[in-house]
Parts: structure tokens; C-alpha cells; sequence
């Protein structure tokens, strides 16, 4: 099957595919997106986002950094790859500086916490440079937060395999499962 060009649609709506493993969020998500003028796709895992991706070539993505057991990180490289000008927004509720460098690297245009609302998203999609007045924070980030960003750090050095990372790290591989399975603190 051939690739449909982008803008094909006849009413020339925007493409935007969603990636997201709650189907619950991309429900809503695609509702508020729509509103707001988007042609939404929604995937729930890389597989099926690559294939709606070959398929449409999406103008915009919102891709969330776990999507189950895989990485976002991923599908952001492959949707790159697939067309340069595809605007991307990670999305994730496990934020960390590591991540956060790695998605801008890969080729993502923004990067926002959870819970981020529809017209933030909308708004860093359309957002066309960076902002040199975002403030700077007052305090230093706390040493659970710094311990957090250590461990985001070290996985993903190991590309996400938690047992090499736990050997990097000389920790056990389930101490290390429920560090990260907590939620960060926010600073």
C-alpha cells in the first residue's frame, strides 16, 4: 500500500498521531485534540504507531515515553525517519532530564509532564522556537529527585535493560524495579 501524502485529506485537517498505552487518556485526548482541529490516529503500542505512521504521515505526533514495556524514545527516531518535518511531543509522567535530552536529540520539538492538558499540547506543537524567559529554578533539585535522575540516566545508558543497569549501578535488579517504579518526586 502506498504511503497517503500528507495534507490529502479534503478538507486539508492537520494529521496527528497519538501514542499512548491508556486507552482511557487517548480517548479523551482525541476527543479535546479534535476539538481543536486535528485528524487524530491513536496507537497503543510502536507496532501499530509505525503502521498508521507508513500509512499517513502525520503532520504532528504525541508520543508518551512508556508505552507498555517499550520506549517512545524509539518510535521518536523511527517517526523521524519516516518524515523529518513531523512535529513531536514526548509526553510522560516519568520526566527526567536524561529522557528529556535523548527525545530533543532523537528529534523531538517538545517534551511536557503529565498531566498536560490539550491546549498546552496544541501549543508546544505550534511552538516554532525555544523560550529564553522560562524561569530558572530558585533551589537545587532535592537528592531524591538528583537519585531519580541518576537512575533515568543509567537505564537508559543500558537501553533499558534493568539488569545491566542494576550491575552498572551494584544494586539488586528488583531494588532497582522498585525505585523505578515509583513516581518521581517533583524536585
Amino acid at each position: 500500500m502506498q504511503p497517503v501524502p500528507k495534507h490529502s485529506h479534503q478538507d486539508d485537517t492537520p494529521t496527528l498521531l497519538l501514542v499512548d498505552d491508556d486507552e482511557a487518556f487517548c480517548r479523551v485526548l482525541r476527543e479535546a485534540l479534535a476539538k481543536r482541529g486535528f485528524n487524530v490516529y491513536v496507537a497503543y503500542d510502536l507496532a501499530e504507531a509505525i503502521s498508521i505512521s507508513a500509512e499517513h504521515l502525520p503532520e504532528y505526533a504525541v508520543v508518551d515515553l512508556r508505552i507498555g514495556n517499550e520506549s517512545g524514545l524509539e518510535l521518536v527516531s523511527k517517526l523521524v525517519a519516516l518524515d523529518e518535518h513531523t512535529r513531536i511531543i514526548m509526553l510522560t509522567g516519568y520526566a527526567s532530564v536524561a529522557t528529556a535530552v535523548e527525545a530533543i536529540k532523537l528529534g523531538a520539538t517538545h517534551y511536557l509532564t503529565k498531566p498536560a492538558d490539550a491546549n498546552e499540547i496544541v501549543a508546544a506543537l505550534r511552538r516554532e522556537a525555544g523560550d529564553s524567559t522560562v524561569p530558572v529554578a530558585e533551589k537545587p533539585l532535592s537528592v531524591k529527585r538528583l537519585e531519580w535522575e541518576h537512575l533515568q540516566k543509567i537505564l537508559l545508558a543500558h537501553h533499558g535493560n534493568i539488569s545491566a543497569a542494576a550491575r552498572a549501578l551494584k544494586m539488586h535488579r528488583r531494588t532497582l524495579q522498585r525505585k523505578l517504579s515509583k513516581h518521581p518526586v517533583r524536585e
